[in-house]
């Protein structure tokens, strides 16, 4: 793939870059792993009973891939290399959001707690998604 094409799909996402409260602007690269690190902290600080940690580390392995898949769609050789793999993370960040939805709904973490992570969830969903869009429409 010539440079200038690996860059194209790059400045695809540069505009999706978004701002965490009280902090400057976040490419994707650093906010997926900011989410990663935040899933591993709710995991630490979750109880030790048996539902707890099945569901917990559920959501360790799907939250902390999220970041992973995006790299590898930065150096995807193909658009639809690319797609896939945003594709791979947004169901990554979907099974995410259901298991919080679990660990919530069973009352096994208060739902307060999760607010803001099952907000940032819907968020990099949205913005990964406009994403796939993008290259997709420059595909017709």
């Amino acid at each position: 793939m010539k440079d200038e094409e690996k860059y194209n799909k790059t400045s695809l996402v540069e505009p999706l870059m978004s701002t965490l409260p009280n902090s400057g602007p976040l490419d994707l690269r650093t906010r997926t792993k900011q989410y990663a690190l935040r899933i591993i902290r709710l995991y630490s600080a979750l109880p030790t009973g048996v539902a707890a940690q099945v569901m917990g580390k559920q959501l360790l392995r799907a939250g902390t891939s999220v970041g992973a898949h995006y790299r590898e769609a930065s150096r995807a050789r193909s658009d639809a290399e690319f797609i896939s793999k945003l594709e791979v993370g947004l169901q990554e960040l979907d099974e995410s959001a259901y298991w919080m939805e679990l660990l919530t709904e069973s009352q096994t973490i208060d739902a307060a707690r999760l607010e803001n992570l099952i907000g940032e969830s819907n968020e990099l969903i949205a913005i990964l998604t406009t994403c796939v869009k993008k290259v997709k429409q420059k595909k017709e």
